[in-house]
């Protein structure tokens, strides 16, 4: 059985396109079956893995305000294992269309209710906001995985994501756990970048992962190649340390 992940984080830059690139390379590479569904209108994650957004029939912005069959919009990707429901730019005006629908924030959980089960994780990448989508992403979510950049203001505006997930956990979605909060942009010679990791291990502490995401620079350079950086440089940093965060998501999923 499927589990569907969302990355949010309403704060932008925080690393959650770039998470969820290369954390679901990383799963596909450990075998196994993985769908991202690119949520956010810059589509970073459909080009970050080589798809020509120019020259999509279907994205998920058809089967979200078009009624698209969801099978129509899976697209594979270079990597074996790997699938991906592209974005598109019209999303950008999605979720005033999506105002009149019925049952509107529930519209990405009935669209993979037909096809989760046929991957082993599906993840969720979501633009940086607490709009209509994004509630929508956490109302189809098992889980939510945070991604915490390492500096100043880090922690600004996690109290108002948190205030969404437990109202959405009331409301919406009982069962949404936090996957946890993943600390990226590390690097260990800054000060400040040591004081956020400890700030952020005392408050959440078992709900941090123990990987932490380096600054690196291939990480950075893979996206304008359409690569995950685990094509791309695979023994670069940010590769080992995706690896690994995937390696505790299997065993923590176990």
């Amino acid at each position: 059985m499927g589990k569907i992940i969302t990355l949010a984080n309403q704060k932008g830059g925080v690393g959650k396109t770039t998470t969820t690139i290369n954390l679901a390379a990383s799963l596909a590479t450990l075998e196994k079956k993985v769908l991202i569904i690119d949520a956010d209108p810059q589509a970073n994650a459909s080009s970050g893995l080589g798809v020509d957004i120019s020259k999509i029939d279907c994205s998920i912005y058809d089967c979200l305000i078009n009624q698209a069959d969801i099978r129509e919009a899976i697209y594979t990707t270079d990597i074996e294992n790997l699938d991906i429901i592209p974005s598109h730019i019209d999303l950008v005006g999605a979720e005033i269309e999506m105002l009149n629908f019925d049952h509107r924030e529930f519209i990405i959980k009935n669209l993979l209710a037909t096809i989760k089960d046929e991957y082993d994780f599906v993840f969720i990448d979501c633009s940086p906001s607490l709009g209509l989508i994004t509630v929508n992403a956490l109302t189809a979510a098992d889980s939510i995985i945070i991604p915490v950049q390492c500096e100043y203001f880090a922690l600004e505006g996690i109290g108002k994501l948190l205030s969404t997930i437990k109202l959405i956990k009331k409301k919406l979605n009982p069962s949404l756990e936090i996957e946890g909060f993943l600390l990226t942009m590390y690097d260990k010679r800054l000060k400040l970048a040591n004081q956020i990791y400890d700030e952020v291990k005392r408050h959440f502490q078992d709900l941090v992962f123990k990987t932490v995401i380096l600054r690196n620079v291939k990480l950075g350079e893979a996206p304008s190649h359409g690569l995950p950086v685990i094509l791309y440089n695979a023994d670069s940093r940010g590769s080992k340390d995706h690896l690994s965060l995937a390696k505790e998501i299997i065993k923590k999923n176990a």
